[in-house]
């Protein structure tokens, strides 16, 4: 994008959704097994303003993690949240993990940078992530 003086605001809305079930191994490295894409930054970059996190079966408390990537291959571990234990049946709140983003605070994207998720442990439903964003 060229510099300018004018302002530049966010685009149209855009929703990515990702579910992940394995387990995610080689967090230590730049090459963790077992994340999924979540979305990837347009050609002007982009702002995620909600990033959240659901299971859809019950599940043990598990840490949740999002990574960031320059090049699709090389995932920097950005943040995790935890998600409790949680028995999912038709009769109980299911509920959901809120990685903080916002309006007034959200995540910043250079162009082309993609977003992976991932899981601490295996769940056979999977848990859903979901992202509201905006390209520029």
């Amino acid at each position: 994008m060229a510099l300018t003086h004018k302002p530049v605001f966010a685009q149209t809305p855009k929703t990515a959704v990702a579910v992940c079930a394995t387990a995610v191994t080689g967090l230590t490295g730049l090459s963790p097994t077992n994340t999924v894409q979540l979305m990837t930054a347009g050609a002007e970059g982009a702002i995620v303003t909600r990033l959240r996190a659901i299971p859809r079966a019950t599940v043990t408390a598990t840490a949740l993690y999002l990574f960031l990537s320059k090049d699709g291959t090389d995932k920097y571990l950005i943040l995790t949240k935890l998600l409790p234990a949680v028995t999912v049946d038709s009769t109980s709140d299911n509920p959901s993990v809120d990685f903080d983003f916002s309006e007034t605070e959200p995540l910043r994207l250079e162009a082309g940078d993609q977003l992976f998720v991932g899981i601490g442990v295996s769940v056979g439903g999977g848990i859903a992530f979901s992202t509201q964003f905006s390209d520029f």
